[in-house]
């Protein structure tokens, strides 16, 4: 492949968001999500937008720079196309950054947890309230991985009917998507930066230029497969554990594969790996 093929290939995988996918977007991060507290822990109110605004400051304070902040999953793809019947549960908030060492984890951890307390009621003592109990109180799942190929940290936040505000540190990731439909990124940066410098209120005319990526590779054939819910991978032999259960959630919706036997089976060598034909089937 020349390097202009090459160029040609990666623009693809681009596209700037309409207006009115820019408003979806703005009423997303500006949306109040209830953190439900353990015990007698109070509910804190959080909006995607000011939890990223929180955390990246703190991490500057703390000298770990920030590349960029990206919204992704079922938010995304819901901001892009909302008629699936999909709509979006979780959401998704990914941090690039520099992820150097061990200390650099905690440094995120010790971030996120203090970042809490900005959103506590008028009235709690702060003073009292440590980091491990504010994790045992407000944090649902904590995730650590360092590979090879890998080196992420997943935080998130707890919400009793299930739309948890995830916060994904990552300095590399080999696999960012299980099905096309789900392989979208939205950069929040320009929209974010237009909130600090404009005095305006966005229009139609006058707003941020929003980049959409979609990490399977071609974002209008990305977008085709949501509108027409097609179920389309690339190396389907990799997909594990929950992303059969999100193949099961897609077929339950309505969504059919571009190829039941390339979803089904895939022959790698002597070895055949399969999406189970009868837990598929179980869920139609």
């Amino acid at each position: 492949m020349t390097s202009r093929e090459d160029a040609q290939e990666q623009s693809r995988r681009f596209c700037v968001l309409s207006w009115e996918q820019v408003q979806r977007l703005d009423s997303i991060l500006g949306e109040s999500v209830p953190i439900h507290g353990r015990g007698n822990f109070p509910t804190l109110s959080i909006s995607p937008r000011r939890i990223v605004q929180v955390v990246r400051a703190r991490l500057g304070d703390r000298g770990v720079a920030v590349r960029d902040v990206k919204l992704n999953g079922s938010a995304a793809s819901y901001v892009l196309y909302k008629d699936t019947g999909l709509g979006y549960k979780d959401l998704d908030l990914i941090f690039g950054l520099s992820l150097s060492d061990d200390r650099t984890f905690d440094v995120v951890k010790e971030v996120v947890l203090a970042s809490l307390l900005e959103f506590l009621p008028a009235g709690v003592n702060h003073e009292r309230l440590s980091a491990l109990a504010l994790k045992e109180a407000y944090v649902q799942k904590l995730v650590k991985v360092r590979t090879d190929t890998d080196c992420w940290s997943l935080i998130s936040l707890s919400n009793n009917t299930g739309k948890n505000v995830e916060l994904k540190f990552v300095d590399k990731l080999r696999r960012q998507f299980e099905f096309s439909v789900d392989s979208f990124q939205i950069s929040l940066d320009s929209l974010l930066l237009f909130d600090r410098c404009s005095e305006a209120p966005m229009s139609e005319s006058f707003h941020p230029t929003v980049l959409g990526e979609s990490m399977y590779g071609d974002f209008e054939e990305a977008l085709e497969h949501l509108r027409s819910k097609t179920i389309a991978t690339h190396s389907p032999e990799e997909i594990r554990g929950g992303g059969l259960l999100k193949y099961c959630h897609l077929l339950v919706r309505g969504f059919r594969p571009a190829s039941e036997e390339h979803m089904k089976t895939h022959t790698h060598g002597t070895q055949t790996l399969q999406v189970p034909g009868d837990f598929a089937e179980c869920c139609r």
